[in-house]
């Protein structure tokens, strides 16, 4: 891979040039825990102890051929992905660095990762292995020397900005923090948004500068958001000149990018809001599917996209999903070019004896404007799906896919067919074939509507609207629980024409929405009914 330098690695060998300066090492295997040495990077004594070839992890990680102008910060940065770091020592004069995290547990989490993807400082390969050494301790007589009072100043800085953190859907970030001189956190705003930014997308497009190590997504001032953290600031930077403006799709999904005030992102859950691609063991945390630990170890193996805006290496897609985020992904900046892809998806492992095509219209309708459905002939657990365009197909899969439909787990992936053909005129099909090109029901194709903009997974909240004045709360508690499900929760928006309406699970609330959307209230009214990012 162009710009990386082979003999530059992460590993665990102790190195025989790991230095001391301005500070004291501890060791269990060291006498010389009381020697003190000058501060200025030019001593050139050792520890013996790190002579040693024992592969043993240690909390404090030695990091080599740093680029002379690198700050504490930036070296921070490379261990705050993996816990809290509690002591940094920068040897200026030979490169070099000590980085203390609080836990042995989060340093093999940061060798192993960093194992896999070349850490990088200002565009240069750095090394990083463990120090022969269990603790780092400075002697207090050195905190005359200016490097030692701005390194800690720096540490102290980022961990106020750690312990300031508030949540934003079940994920600790915070946006009032002390910018730090260069962050490798971006804020991303998507004005424009006509079309859906999954998480997915954003990897994708972003991952061409460098190792996105997470990402969280969330809406703010009724504005579609993301905060995507890099393994080096300069990626960040790199992104952020060469992304700022862009469109992702032609004329919509303009890109706001600038720097966060964060150094840093907690996150909790790995789901279709937030991801840690360094934590492929996350929990998902909102009843969905906990991310599949193969598709995760691929992300977090995952090494830089060198490519240039609109060229992704297939070598780095995971899976079908990520392939069709990539194709869009790909379309960064180059205008004239519309949103394509593969636009027919193969469902299997249906229900065959409730299954049918307007109950998978409505479903996948959802996720956009299904043209036609084909469920197979001699394969009845099965059904071909057109969605409208290929954006709107890696929709539907990304959400649909592994979700529970009349008790089945249902399976999404994109299909090798191009189109859904009709049955030859005057051959019964057995209604298994429909055409809903004409359908009056599709919430996608008014140009910039709404809809596009409150596309969520299913969930066991449900929002309603289109509700006439006549129509009480028991009225509708009563219409769900005629669906086979219990309804736990409900509540009127102010002008009672919406309403959210919670039932006990994911596949309860399909089933509902399956069940009623479009139905018949009287009064000309008939029941719109989404997914719902809101509890109630």
């Amino acid at each position: 891979m162009d710009g990386i330098v082979t003999d530059v690695a992460v590993g665990v060998k102790r190195g025989s040039d790991e230095l001391l300066s301005g500070s004291v090492l501890s060791s269990p295997n060291s006498n010389m825990s009381s020697m003190v040495v000058t501060a200025n990077g030019n001593d050139n004594k050792k520890f013996k102890g790190d002579d040693k070839m024992d592969g043993a992890p240690s909390r404090v990680l030695h990091i080599r051929k740093l680029p002379g102008e690198v700050t504490e910060t930036e070296v921070i940065a490379l261990g705050l992905p993996f816990g809290k770091v509690t002591n940094i020592l920068m040897l200026k004069g030979k490169n070099q660095a000590f980085l203390e995290l609080a836990t042995e547990e989060a340093a093999i989490t940061m060798v192993n990762y960093y194992s896999a993807v070349t850490p990088h400082l200002r565009n240069q390969p750095i090394y990083i292995q463990y120090s022969n050494h269990k603790e780092l301790k400075t002697d207090n007589t050195l905190n005359q020397y200016e490097e030692y009072h701005r390194a800690q100043a720096v540490l102290q800085a980022v961990t106020a900005v750690q312990a300031s953190n508030a949540p934003i859907s079940g994920t600790t970030v915070s946006e009032s923090a002390v910018t730090p001189a260069q962050s490798p956190v971006l804020r991303i705003i998507i004005d424009n948004m006509y079309y859906p930014v999954t998480l997915d997308v954003l990897h994708q497009i972003f991952s061409k500068f460098g190792a996105v190590l997470k990402i969280i997504t969330f809406t703010k001032n009724n504005q579609f958001q993301a905060l995507l953290q890099f393994g080096d600031p300069v990626n960040a930077q790199q992104a952020k000149q060469a992304l700022d403006g862009q469109n992702i799709y032609n004329a919509c999904c303009t890109l706001r990018i600038d720097f966060s005030k964060l150094v840093n992102l907690n996150v909790k859950y790995n789901n279709d809001k937030s991801r840690d691609y360094t934590r492929p063991d996350l929990p998902s945390g909102d009843g969905q599917p906990t991310l599949d630990p193969a598709i995760a170890a691929a992300f977090a193996k995952e090494t830089s996209l060198l490519a240039v805006p609109g060229a992704l290496s297939p070598l780095a897609i995971p899976n079908a999903a990520a392939a069709a985020a990539a194709a869009a992904a790909g379309r960064v900046g180059m205008p004239g070019v519309s949103a394509g892809g593969n636009t027919v998806l193969l469902v299997s492992n249906l229900n065959e004896e409730m299954v049918t095509p307007q109950s998978l219209f409505t479903l996948f309708g959802v996720y956009g404007d299904v043209q036609r459905v084909k469920i197979l002939y001699n394969k009845k657990d099965s059904a071909l799906i057109q969605m409208a365009d290929g954006n709107q197909s890696q929709l539907a899969m990304s959400h649909l896919n592994g979700q529970k439909m009349y008790g089945k787990i249902i399976r999404v992936t994109l299909s090798k067919h191009q189109t859904v053909q009709l049955p030859r005129e005057g051959l019964d099909d057995q209604g298994l074939t429909k055409d809903f090109g004409n359908s009056p029901l599709h919430r996608f194709k008014k140009p910039g509507s709404k809809n596009f903009q409150n596309i969520f997974p299913p969930s066991a909240t449900l929002h309603l609207s289109n509700i006439p004045p006549s129509v009480a709360e028991e009225d509708l508690r009563t219409l769900f629980a005629n669906t086979g499900g219990t309804v736990k929760a409900f509540k009127f928006f102010q002008d009672h024409k919406m309403a959210l309406l919670q039932m006990s699970t994911v596949e309860e609330a399909i089933q509902a929405l399956i069940d009623l959307h479009n139905y018949n209230l009287g009064e000309s009214h008939h029941l719109r009914v989404s997914f719902s990012k809101s509890t109630i």
